[in-house]
């Protein structure tokens, strides 16, 4: 009994270490964890609206549903020059991040995929070109729909073995679209 309690102090000495050893580091690497992601958000804006040269918050809450998290005016040289939506769809592997720029003439500048945790070499070919830019210069006037066959003017062509991840991408895109209508209305 006395070597089983024994055991079960040192395990417990040795686990107190251990926890309190990885809230030091998380408190270390908390601000620049939460400054290279604001960094990564900022890149993604820019890449879904390459003229802006600044970017201004404005508040989502009424805007589209719930999963329309940030929304952004982008702006250049003091002028809105379009729109920047954050959206969160739920896809295979769990939530995605989808950012979606809209020009104020109303057509999609571009799309980015931020973090997700899709499945790699299938759902994970979303964050490649080839995939998300089949949504730029389409009209934000009408939903986008998805097709396993062939691509029309209104609609992207899914990913090969990740039809769900295409299409939670594009419910991320037609839920910024909606955002988009709101806001400018």
């Amino acid at each position: 009994m006395k070597e089983i309690m024994n055991l079960g102090f040192k395990l417990l000495l040795i686990s107190l270490i251990a926890a309190l050893s990885l809230g030091y580091v998380n408190g270390i690497t908390e601000g620049k964890i939460a400054e290279q992601r604001a960094l990564a958000n900022e890149r993604a804006r820019k890449a879904v609206s390459p003229e802006a040269d600044a970017f201004t918050e404005i508040e989502v809450n009424e805007l589209g549903g719930d999963i329309v998290v940030e929304g952004f005016e982008a702006i250049s040289d003091d002028v809105v020059v379009g729109y920047v939506f954050k959206t969160v769809p739920k896809g295979y592997g769990g939530t995605l991040e989808v950012i979606v720029g809209i020009d104020n003439s109303g057509t999609i500048s571009g799309v980015r995929i931020g973090s997700h945790t899709e499945t790699p070499g299938l759902g994970a070919k979303a964050t490649e070109e080839s995939f998300y830019s089949q949504y730029d210069n389409m009209s934000a006037n009408q939903e986008i729909a998805v097709s396993k066959i062939q691509k029309s003017d209104t609609e992207i062509q899914a990913i090969s073995g990740a039809t769900i991840t295409s299409e939670a991408v594009t419910k991320g895109v037609n839920s910024a679209i909606k955002a988009f209508e709101a806001y400018v209305q």
